[in-house]
């Protein structure tokens, strides 16, 4: 029997596809990149790089993608089951759906909160239906975690008919993987994940920090649009709303500067040159000042949104650090819990340079008031996990409740 488990995730100009036996162990990978430009490019895993038709969209990339995980061997002729990543679920979705008629309306609906990602997700799922139509799919959904906010934490405080006529409210993204880090941290420290609580900070290109109470999404950063809350990599995060009227006084249009404060702003912004931590890091070390600037400013906020999110907790079993930049950067860890020393925060500097390695993920102090983790996360896991289990019907028992 196939126990396969394909996993599509399309972004913005991009699709990843993974593939996992049902054990969730990662059998291979492809990465279609630059969709839509001249030089679109498919990049598997330990692979050769493979041109794509110049201008290719995301069908075209996906089923090139499909093809070369056949040809190479590391897809059969038709998976067990097809977990599709899906941006905006609205309020329609509280966890994972089988994919039919109605989902699909349902996703299209949400279309309007997530217009450059629900309809890029949408011609995913199109294509793998045309390909495996018999096969049963699955979307998991960024947004499904964060639906067991209380009704505090995720109202807006503007007139109430824009919530009751345009569903105007914080949905909170990054799920997946908030989700599995919070379930690989109760793990590692011995407790049933539904009673765990902890903060988890998803830090990469886009940035995100949730309160996660007994297993539950309690509170998050991103909002309505995953804009609102951390600096990211081009993304502002925070602003003062009247920056929006500030800039049209200055002939700047609302539609530019919603361009600007999610292409051109966060760590691009701030240091002028690049929107990688990495790159930043170095030159900030070799004296840029305005890299030096995107740096603190990066690690005060998110230290900030930290002790935030410690207000919607009882207790705190440990602070996790995720994502490329938390599982990574040493630095954006130390400078950031230097910032959390009133609460108790401390890290342990040898721990930390190794990523908590030599201690199972821990990198904080031993007179530390809370641990302090590093987790990677395995987002298109996750995805493949809950997949199998409702295309297969089988309960999920690593699967936090959420309903």
């Amino acid at each position: 029997m196939n126990d396969q488990i394909l996993v599509v995730n399309c972004g913005s100009s991009s699709v990843k596809m993974a593939v996992f036996n049902r054990s969730g162990e990662s059998l291979a990978s492809a990465l279609a990149e630059k969709i839509g430009q001249s030089d679109a490019r498919l990049v598997p895993e330990g692979g050769d790089t493979v041109a794509l038709p110049p201008n290719a969209d995301h069908r075209q990339s996906l089923i090139a993608g499909i093809q070369w995980l056949q040809d190479n061997g590391h897809l059969g002729k038709a998976p067990l089951a097809i977990g599709h990543r899906v941006v905006h679920g609205g309020e329609a979705f509280h966890q994972a759906a089988l994919l039919n008629n109605k989902v699909i309306r349902a996703i299209e609906d949400c279309a309007s909160l997530a217009p450059l990602h629900n309809p890029v997700n949408l011609a995913g799922i199109e294509a793998t239906m045309e390909l495996f139509p018999r096969v049963p799919q699955v979307a998991v959904f960024d947004t499904a975690f964060h639906q067991t906010l209380p009704r505090h934490a995720w109202l807006y405080p503007v007139p109430k008919r824009f919530y009751n006529d345009w569903g105007v409210r914080r949905y909170g993204f990054h799920g997946t993987s908030h989700q599995y880090v919070a379930e690989e941290a109760a793990r590692r420290l011995d407790k049933p994940a539904e009673t765990a609580s902890v903060i988890s900070a998803h830090l990469g290109n886009g940035c995100s920090i949730t309160a996660i109470r007994d297993g539950r999404s309690v509170d998050t950063s991103m909002g309505l649009t995953p804009l609102e809350g951390l600096v990211m990599g081009t993304r502002s995060g925070d602003v003062d709303p009247g920056l929006f009227d500030f800039l049209a006084s200055k002939g700047i249009s609302p539609e530019d500067t919603h361009g600007i404060l999610n292409r051109e702003s966060g760590l691009l912004g701030l240091s002028g040159t690049t929107s990688d931590m990495r790159n930043l890091l170095k030159a900030a070390r070799n004296g840029d000042r305005d890299c030096q600037d995107a740096f603190e400013v990066f690690c005060f906020r998110l230290a900030r949104y930290i002790g935030a999110m410690m207000v919607s907790l009882d207790n705190l079993d440990a602070l996790v650090f995720t994502g490329g930049i938390g599982e990574n950067s040493s630095e954006v860890r130390a400078r950031t819990v230097a910032h959390l020393a009133l609460p108790g925060f401390r890290i342990d500097p040898d721990s930390n340079n190794d990523h908590g390695q030599a201690r199972n993920g821990a990198i904080s102090a031993s007179d530390s008031r809370f641990p302090i983790l590093v987790i990677p996360t395995r987002e298109e896991a996750m995805i493949a996990r809950q997949a199998v289990a409702l295309a297969t019907g089988e309960a999920d028992p690593n699967q936090s409740q959420n309903h």
